[in-house]
């Protein structure tokens, strides 16, 4: 997207140090670039209250690529920040201060109130309304905050990070599982969980919830939503932290760094869901880093849909004509409103608006391979605000609109995550795009001229007389598929 400069956020954490490079400050921002680098600055800072001379080194290596890279890319601002094993280090300050001279720029050091409202805000920002309680899982420390829709509560930390609680336990599991139990025990945001979701951010639960995927073999292979309801969870945690992690080096799901430490996080989800008793617990990708950039918006930006922005972007980048699939999203309404069988919720509107923007995308692509490529652009995009049933419901949509109605030959995994009423949803949609698509050629100005309505049990679609070359057979076949569909007469009125 042209515009501003690149934004780029350095996390210095007690785990891994990591670079994101976004294109630039918005409500769904779009990383350019990610790198980590696993450093463990907060091995020892519970037993020697100092960050390790060869974490310190590892750090101070991968800053300076950092730095460098930032250059190459021309980042306009980079944001530093570090957390729990620098704020409680005793030689915290000297290495902060060579972080500053390394980044060339100052560095928020997170208090463990900070940091939790950054990761709620991150949460917030990747999830369209969310009502529950956030988690975020680091190397010196767990913060935990209540989020009901925009609004973050008063966050707090406890020291059970996988690498604080490894040290307090002295690598002893049984030590650290009493240590959590007597930690998060009578905590008030976690009596405030019941029933509701818990969102857990931190690479370490994101890397169970990859072999949760694994075990289950899931069909969709994005982080971001991953939902495991919580009577499940219990299980499969303690098969994790009972596992040798040894057991695990044959699975790829899983980072040789990260199984080491798996036991610890598989620990502290166990606890925290034992003594909440959430309804589910859900994958946030987003976290502190994006809950920086969301805290730098206006609230105008804030209050904008994260799903429709970046299918908005998506479409200025990939669309033939960015202004018709606007025009097919408010035709498309228009029809759907007109039939009352296809009632729509809130929802249903804003996945079906974000279908319409995402509707073309594939046109560069031989047309035999259209159908195939948009599912998976779409089912793997870069979009937040949306969970996975609604990813499988836009790819399916614009799916169906290249393949036809009777072709499943590339979902049925994808058809997996859908139920059957909004699998039916996705073929109506697919249906009606086949209608505009035809008559318009995916140019603006025609699709405002030629409403679809459904009344009194009939398809009506009304084109106007100059436009009456536009109607052939394949037109009529379109839209006589569309109205069995939803059981309705078909009827094309020229003139």
């Amino acid at each position: 997207m042209a515009g501003e400069a690149p934004v780029a956020v350095i996390d210095i954490g007690s785990n891994s140090v990591r670079l994101v490079v976004y294109e630039a400050i918005t409500r769904a921002p779009v990383p350019l670039f990610n790198e980590k680098a696993l450093c463990g600055l907060g091995r020892e800072v519970v037993s020697t209250g100092r960050l390790a001379e060869d974490a310190v080194e590892r750090a101070f290596s991968a800053l300076k690529r950092f730095r460098g890279l930032c250059d190459a890319m021309g980042v306009g601002q980079l944001f530093a920040l570090a957390t729990a094993a620098a704020r409680d280090a005793e030689n915290g300050p000297a290495f902060i201060a060579e972080c500053e001279s390394i980044c060339r720029t100052s560095i928020e050091i997170l208090s463990g109130r900070r940091e939790a409202e950054l990761a709620a805000f991150g949460v917030i920002s990747g999830f369209h309304k969310p009502e529950g309680v956030v988690g975020d899982l680091g190397g010196g420390s767990l913060e935990l905050v209540d989020v009901r829709g925009t609004e973050a509560g008063a966050g707090i930390t406890m020291p059970v990070g996988i690498l604080a609680l490894q040290d307090r336990a002295s690598r002893s599991l049984n030590k650290a599982d009493k240590i959590v139990r007597d930690t998060v025990r009578e905590t008030q945001v976690v009596s405030e969980m019941e029933g509701r979701t818990f969102y857990a951010v931190g690479g370490t639960w994101r890397a169970l919830a990859r072999l949760h995927m694994f075990q289950r073999g899931y069909p969709l292979h994005v982080m971001h939503g991953y939902r495991i309801p919580a009577r499940e969870v219990a299980d499969f945690t303690r098969i994790v932290h009972r596992a040798d992690s040894e057991a695990l080096a044959h699975i790829e799901a899983v980072s040789n760094a990260r199984r080491p430490l798996l036991a610890y996080g598989a620990l502290v989800l166990e606890n925290v869901v034992k003594a909440g008793k959430p309804a589910d617990v859900v994958i946030s990708a987003l976290g502190v880093r994006e809950g920086l950039l969301y805290s730098l918006l206006n609230d105008a930006q804030r209050a904008e849909d994260p799903l429709i922005f970046a299918a908005q972007e998506f479409n200025i980048l990939r669309s033939r004509s960015p202004r018709h699939c606007e025009e097919l999203a408010t035709w498309s309404g228009a029809f759907f409103r007109s039939a009352p069988a296809l009632e729509e919720e809130v929802q249903d509107a804003r996945l079906r608006e974000a279908a319409c923007l995402l509707s073309d995308n594939a046109w560069r692509a031989h047309p035999d391979y259209r159908a195939e490529q948009s599912l998976n652009v779409i089912a793997h995009a870069a979009l937040v605000g949306i969970d996975h049933p609604g990813r499988a419901f836009l790819a399916l949509s614009v799916y169906y609109r290249h393949m036809g109605l009777g072709e499943d030959e590339y979902a049925p995994r994808l058809l997996e995550l859908v139920s059957s009423g909004l699998r039916d949803r996705a073929r109506i949609l697919g249906a009606a795009m086949r209608v505009a698509y035809i008559l318009s050629a995916a140019m603006p100005g025609i699709l405002p001229r030629v409403p679809l309505r459904v009344e009194e049990g009939v398809l009506r679609l009304s084109v106007p007389a100059d436009l009456a070359s536009l109607v052939n057979d394949r037109v009529h076949s379109r839209v006589r598929q569309l109205a069995r569909l939803i059981g309705c007469t078909p009827s094309v009125e020229v003139g």
